[in-house]
């Protein structure tokens, strides 16, 4: 029972970690290799490797990661430096960063999304202001 569950564990990789269902978490999560989350977490995750949100799952984070996998709700910004995948019947409110994005039809998604490579830095690029042009003397 427990390799037919691996075998459809999405994303590469053995999960090093689970936050299960009925299990509630709030602070500040980094890790390296596969965390999945089932239950309620709420703040910051960091790490540059995979997060899988699964469904039942609810996150209110500021998410920067390697990858995000998401079947679950997940209320926040997402930076991804590879990848998100968002699965039915996930729900995502918040703007994404990321190179690679797949949103597969039944998601739910309410906000913006960016498809320039990641970066650490996820405030928008302001224009410095420029001048008008100067009126030329009519001759």
């Amino acid at each position: 029972m427990v390799q037919a569950a691996a075998a459809r564990q999405p994303g590469p990789g053995e999960i090093t970690t689970l936050l299960g269902r009925g299990a509630t978490f709030e602070g500040k999560l980094t890790f390296e290799g596969t965390v999945r989350i089932d239950g309620r977490f709420k703040g910051e995750v960091f790490t540059d490797d995979v997060l899988v949100i699964g469904e039942g799952a609810q996150v209110e984070a500021q998410i920067d990661v390697g990858e995000v996998i998401i079947q679950g709700t997940v209320i926040g910004n997402i930076t991804a430096k590879r990848s998100i995948e968002i699965h039915a019947p996930g729900r995502v409110k918040g703007d994404l960063h990321t190179p690679v994005l797949q949103i597969d039809k039944g998601v739910v998604f309410e906000g913006r999304s960016f498809m320039e490579a990641a970066t650490t830095n996820t405030r928008p690029a302001t224009v410095p202001p420029t001048a008008p042009p100067k009126p030329q003397p009519v001759k």
